[in-house]
């Protein structure tokens, strides 16, 4: 499998190593290779609107042909699934009841946790609902730590619905002894966590299956980047998502000269070393250090390049029809 062939793709890495910078290029790259994509940053610190100078929001905004991008922000996103989380016990709950419940509902939203189950409900959205209008989507995630607990959410929130699936059955069997002489109790609550366990289900079939979601994580050739990645390959594997690919940025070109380059990369060759005997099951794609900062269209497409020679491989797309 490699990420040619992938519908979904996350992005993830430590803060500062280019993982936005790769995000956005290789969005690039599979727009230019004729694929409708959509690139969408979960990151609370918005990098994609100012690599591709376009002011982005939770809307797609067209950022050239092919492609399209999406901003979603946490704050929003955790007021639209709370106040969701409201309307569907409007009518539920006794009149007296409510303000009591919205209380419990708002000092819930405040725990930890709260902003990440919200975004994962908007990432879902995303996933279920654009697949059919796009070839190729592209996540550019917060930093490895928020990646990992965001993509083991469906497993956990799985476990967790079933468990209210159960105690539901149980309160209904008890109503329907005490007041319904034995009939079953109709209980919408149990109709909304069963539609709720059906949409992480779905959502986690598509991201279990390698056919569809390819991962990604950006690294540079330093000792923390390493260790970090290499924690984040073993956590996610242990939910059964493995990490095929690892995109090294940064890399001190042939022609850089200078005593303190020289010297500088003496220690990246043992770094670079290091990685290869670390992550040999990944495929690695490397890209090298630019004189300047990719700050610019023509230079987002130079970093493209290297990624879609070595990722993409030019092949020729077999877009949806539209």
């Amino acid at each position: 499998m490699d990420v040619s062939t992938s519908k979904i793709i996350f992005v993830g890495g430590k803060g500062g190593v280019g993982k936005s910078t790769s995000s956005a290029a290789i969005a690039l790259a599979y727009a230019e290779e004729g694929y409708r994509t959509l690139v969408v940053s979960t990151d609370p610190a918005h990098n994609l609107g100012d690599i591709f100078h376009h002011k982005l929001n939770h809307e797609k905004t067209k950022l050239q042909e092919n492609l399209w991008g999406i901003e979603v922000d946490p704050a929003r996103e955790s007021k639209r699934y709370i106040k969701g989380v409201k309307e569907n016990l409007e009518g539920l709950v006794k009149s007296k009841m409510v303000e009591e419940v919205h209380r419990q509902i708002d000092m819930a939203s405040a725990s930890p946790g709260a902003d990440e189950a919200a975004l994962f409900d908007r990432l879902i959205s995303i996933i279920l609902e654009e697949s059919e209008h796009y070839d190729k989507i592209v996540f550019d995630t917060a930093p490895t730590g928020h990646t990992v607990r965001l993509l083991s959410l469906p497993e956990l929130m799985g476990v967790w619905i079933d468990g209210m699936l159960d105690r539901r059955k149980k309160i209904n069997a008890n109503y329907s002894e005490l007041l319904n002489d034995g009939d079953p109790v109709d209980d919408p609550i149990y109709a909304i966590l069963q539609k709720r366990k059906e949409k992480f289900a779905s959502v986690r079939e598509i991201i279990m299956d390698s056919k569809q979601t390819a991962f990604m994580f950006v690294l540079i050739p330093e000792r923390l980047p390493i260790l970090e990645t290499s924690q984040a390959i073993e956590q996610l594997a242990k939910h059964d998502l493995h990490i095929r690919t690892l995109i090294v940025n940064k890399v001190l070109p042939p022609h850089a000269d200078g005593d303190f380059l020289q010297k500088r990369r003496h220690q990246e060759q043992a770094y670079l070393e290091e990685i290869n005997q670390r992550f040999h099951n990944q495929q690695l794609a490397q890209v090298p250090l630019f004189e300047e900062d990719v700050s610019d269209m023509e230079k987002l497409k130079v970093f493209s390049h290297h990624l879609r020679q070595q990722l993409i491989g030019g092949q020729s797309p077999h877009p949806s029809p539209r």
